[in-house]
């Protein structure tokens, strides 16, 4: 639930970075207050790691802003249950078939099973529920009308392998991404596909193996098969949002192959430009200087902070410390350092809203209201997080600010912020650690012993907790302890 006040009466307008245009442009809806997204969803194959969650939580946000400012949004994310092969070459096996096969289970079972798990994953990071959630493998008659008229247009061939897209018809493929058409065959995304006129062409429809079946498979005009999987997008979001639409979203993995070829088919078969009016793309989530992968084996998901005993909104509050358009560090050092602080977040707020009863429309506009206009101002600016979460920290903080200024701004904030504060608990008198006489007694010693630059102390003080289940945290701004499930190893205080 979204919680806080109305639109401001004074929303500052947005702009957003557009990846087509190179540049942060004024976002104005196609049509006076509504707007359409799309997102590319899941290939449901696989759990989806944390690098892939990261680029749910843009959009999230995004739209959430756009709500914040009055607009009625429309948002619709895909579940690839088809089409998605092992190759961007238009090679290798479908990457559901191939998990079912590996599995020994049927492909309901694996897609019914991974789209759970990401719709679970979607909640507990705190996204609101999609508007729309379209499976490709419901949508095959939309995809093969689109192929259709391509083909009607010219704009196809066929080989022994399926039906292509002729990217010569296009002549602006490669302005999306800045591509050198003359460079690609050095890409990798021609080996084994025979008959392509040109390295950057691609693949509408798939045909079966010749003497075989596969466990999805259609019939068509041009024979038995199953579709590519950028046609999936572009039938999919033209149904739901029109053959034009306002933002559509993605990680910038997206950008030279799936996306270019998404505005190909769409701007040609539909014969509209832009199709989309802005392009939104979040940035890799590096792990150890490389890209977060499955085939690397550097698969984090939000079940290991779970394990590790983080509460996944820390996942979320992370990612808000960084802007969408940088490549993000992670470590689980990082996650409990924004645990701790989502912690300390909460319980300011949980301890504001309690004291004023709930009530949102107290404080004084005079401290309050500079404070909103910076916090949204941050986030209309290309959706500016960690400058938006560093004023709802000092918010927190405040004691300048009452309890009613404090939670009147919290509550308005946490449209976008995602934490459910509304509804939560006191994350530092839940199970709070410092009722015990004797934890509290060697919370207190370190408290002092580190005030006292003895770190030797508060180093063996802190070994001593942590034998007994408790870990600490320690921040600019204070600590903050917590029982953990998996208690991470000893960090000295130097």
């Amino acid at each position: 639930m979204i919680i806080g006040q109305t639109a401001p009466v004074n929303f500052p307008p947005i702009r957003m970075y557009d990846t087509r245009r190179r540049a942060v442009v004024p976002f104005e809806p196609l049509e006076p207050g509504e707007v359409g997204i799309y997102t590319c969803g899941p290939t449901v194959y696989g759990p989806q790691h944390l690098g892939n969650m990261r680029s749910q939580l843009t959009p999230d946000l995004l739209r959430r802003v756009l709500l914040a400012s009055g607009l009625r949004v429309r948002f619709v994310t895909n579940i690839t249950d088809v089409g998605h092969l092992t190759s961007d070459a238009d090679d290798g096996d479908d990457k559901v078939e191939a998990a079912a096969a590996r599995e020994g289970r049927t492909v309901a079972e694996i897609t019914g099973h991974w789209t759970e798990q990401w719709q679970t994953d979607r909640r507990r990071l705190g996204c609101l529920e999609p508007d729309v959630l379209p499976a490709a493998t419901d949508h095959i008659p939309e995809q093969i009308a689109m192929v259709e008229e391509l083909e009607a247009q010219g704009r196809t061939y066929v080989t022994a392998d399926g039906v292509y897209f002729d990217v010569s018809s296009f002549p602006s493929y490669a302005d999306f991404a800045g591509l050198d058409l003359d460079e690609l065959e050095a890409t990798g995304r021609v080996e084994n596909v025979a008959d392509k006129r040109h390295p950057a062409d691609f693949a509408l429809w798939k045909f079966s193996p010749a003497g075989s079946s596969r466990l999805q498979e259609w019939d068509s005009p041009w024979g038995r098969g199953f579709p590519g999987w950028h046609i999936e997008c572009s039938a999919m979001a033209t149904k739901y949002l029109g053959n034009r639409f306002d933002i559509h979203t993605g990680g910038v993995d997206h950008i030279r192959v799936h996306h270019t070829n998404e505005i190909a088919q769409s701007e040609c078969g539909l014969g509209v430009h832009p199709w989309v009016s802005v392009w939104v793309h979040t940035e890799f989530l590096d792990l150890a200087g490389e890209k977060m992968s499955k085939s690397k084996g550097h698969v984090l998901l939000v079940d290991t902070l779970v394990e590790e005993g983080l509460n996944p909104l820390a996942f979320r509050y992370f990612f808000l410390q960084a802007h969408y358009r940088q490549q993000q560090a992670f470590t689980l050092e990082a996650v409990r350092a924004a645990d701790t602080a989502l912690r300390r977040l909460m319980h300011h707020a949980v301890v504001a809203r309690d004291e004023v009863g709930g009530a949102v429309d107290g404080g004084d506009p005079a401290l309050t209201e500079p404070l909103r206009e910076q916090f949204w101002s941050a986030l209309a600016d290309d959706l500016d997080a960690p400058r938006a979460l560093a004023v709802a920290s000092t918010v927190a903080r405040s004691a300048e600010l009452t309890a009613a200024d404090r939670w009147s701004l919290l509550a308005d904030f946490d449209r976008v912020l995602g934490f459910g504060l509304a509804g939560a608990t006191d994350p530092e008198r839940d199970g709070d650690e410092s009722a015990d006489p004797a934890i509290a007694a060697l919370l207190a010693q370190r408290e002092q012993a580190r005030a006292d630059r003895d770190f030797a102390t508060a180093d063996r003080i802190r070994s001593e907790l942590a034998a007994q289940g408790l870990e600490v945290v320690d921040a600019a701004d204070g600590t903050a302890w917590a029982r953990r499930s998996n208690v991470p190893s000893v960090v000295t205080d130097r």
